[in-house]
């Protein structure tokens, strides 16, 4: 009897799966890339400058701060001999007091929730938006059920080309598309 139940436990099993297949089979599916959407915008790429220049600025502010804090922890090494011990365990604290500023002012600027997390969403998200609405009007009008992003986690291992309806967000998007992507 338990071997009667488990075999049409597989048997309803191997139906469900067999089910799940052919109801994805008779879907349409596309993919895009966003990468090279995004690469196409010229706004896109206005904002990634931005962003890259507001990094490199505060990249080169944080290396002056780490600077400083070489330079005190030099001293302290070259003159360790001559300090007394209150001396010394004062420079110490200093150091670790710089040492934890620029970790904070880091965090402030490149943490998780930093300001360049904040400039990047206040710049980029609007246009990840409006490339998302025009994916979606594409799949929609194409019949799509699904759309990939080549771009994203997902592996594509072979895509064909005729799939590819990156070129037809961007036409949407109000782009003329010179060279056609060939992926």
């Amino acid at each position: 009897m338990l071997t009667l139940e488990i075999r049409l436990q597989s048997l309803l099993s191997l139906f469900l799966m067999l089910l799940t297949i052919s109801q994805l089979h008779a879907q349409k599916v596309g993919y895009i890339d966003t990468d090279y959407i995004l690469d196409q915008l010229p706004e896109y790429k206005d904002a990634q400058g931005q962003l890259d220049a507001i990094s490199a600025e505060w990249q080169a502010q944080l290396e002056k701060r780490y600077q400083v804090i070489d330079q005190m922890y030099q001293d302290l090494q070259a003159e360790e001999i001559l300090l007394t011990d209150d001396m010394k365990r004062k420079r110490i604290e200093e150091i670790k007091e710089k040492e934890q500023d620029a970790l904070e002012y880091q965090k402030k600027k490149f943490g998780i929730e930093g300001e360049l997390f904040k400039e990047r969403q206040k710049l980029v998200k609007p246009l990840q938006e409006k490339v998302y609405k025009a994916i979606k009007e594409v799949a929609r009008a194409s019949g799509y059920a699904i759309m990939m992003d080549k771009a994203g986690s997902t592996t594509l291992i072979y895509t064909n080309p005729k799939y590819n309806k990156s070129d037809a967000v961007l036409k949407k998007l109000g782009y003329d598309v010179e060279n056609p992507s060939e992926f």
